[in-house]
């Protein structure tokens, strides 16, 4: 498995810094290791170059239209687990919903610890008892671990999931699933009673403040679950062993972009060395950039047309009748 030291050596091998066999200073390691952490960060909010999308996942709470998400953010689970291995184990959900890229925290939890992978549970129900698969190998015993989602830097689409109908009763298949309009903040000025009475959320308009985003639904909502879909944010590695667990070819761009941000800071001038460099890490980014490419979405209603009364397949539920 690849370590951030590996890359950091490579890199300095490429610009110079290193000859074959030599290991880096531990100033010189943990400079690089500053500068790879700086470039990743940057990477989040690059095109294409985030290979995923993280499904938000909460339940509505009937009559609440807003709610904070990221580290101690209300967007998130509490339950009892324990972790062997890389394997997490959930005895019991006391509240949210469980999704891939959620960061655990708690008593004697590594630091970075997220949920990478389903295995008996999420069968098909996001708040379900089993074992989940985590990214970092330790050993903790049961106890309260609190989950979260990384604060996103935006949301791109949304879609909110009913499991029971105007009376109560519980839909046939698991629930109807139509999509929610995301809003920039002048369409959600525009409306005029954000606390207007609803089934459920038809839009929602999101604020990434500082620390915790701001996350607002309209109309007020009395049911439904929340699914949001937002661009991975990369994680930032905590040391110089830890595993980098990115998809093929992420690994050749991450050696050679790294190379070509510390030629200044190693005083590299020679024109024929900085061209190849840059052409090496262009081709590095522009290959992962291909792989993410996404396809062209399909045609859709605008999503101010959306948020409107007219647009809403929510006459399913009653026939189409008024009431």
């Amino acid at each position: 498995m690849t370590q951030p030291i590996d890359i950091i050596s490579r890199a300095l091998k490429d610009i110079g810094a290193l000859e074959a066999g030599e290991t880096p200073t531990p100033e010189a390691a943990q400079d690089a290791f500053d500068m790879l952490n700086d470039m990743i960060d940057q990477w989040s909010n690059e095109d294409m170059m985030v290979f995923y999308k993280t499904e938000i996942i909460f339940p509505i709470v009937s009559g609440q239209t807003q709610y904070t998400i990221g580290p101690g953010g209300q967007v998130g689970s509490i339950f009892t687990g324990s972790i062997s291995g890389n394997i997490l184990t959930i005895s019991s959900i006391q509240s949210g919903a469980i999704s891939l890229g959620m960061t655990l925290s708690g008593a004697g939890i590594a630091t970075g610890t997220t949920i990478t992978a389903f295995a008996t549970g999420a069968g098909g129900n996001v708040n379900e008892a089993g074992t989940y698969l985590v990214n970092i190998n330790q050993n903790v015993s049961s106890e309260t671990i609190n989950a979260y989602y990384q604060r996103p830097l935006q949301i791109d689409s949304a879609f909110v999931r009913i499991n029971t109908n105007s009376n109560g009763v519980p839909i046939i298949n698991g629930g109807l699933d139509y999509p929610v309009a995301i809003l920039n903040v002048n369409d959600y000025e525009m409306i005029g009673l954000k606390t207007l009475n609803g089934p459920w959320p038809k839009a929602l308009y999101y604020q990434p403040a500082e620390t915790l985003g701001n996350i607002f639904v309209w109309p007020n909502p009395s049911q439904g679950e929340m699914h949001m879909f937002a661009d991975t944010i990369f994680t930032r590695y905590t040391n110089l062993n830890d595993n980098i667990n990115l998809p093929q070819g992420y690994t050749m761009a991450l050696r050679w972009c790294l190379a070509e941000r510390l030629m200044p800071m190693y005083g590299k001038a020679s024109q024929v060395q900085i061209a190849m460099i840059q052409q090496y890490a262009a081709q590095g980014k522009a290959t992962v950039k291909r792989t993410n490419m996404k396809p062209v979405q399909s045609a859709r209603f605008a999503d101010s047309i959306l948020s409107s009364r007219q647009k809403d397949a929510g006459w399913i539920l009653s026939g189409g009748f008024f009431r």
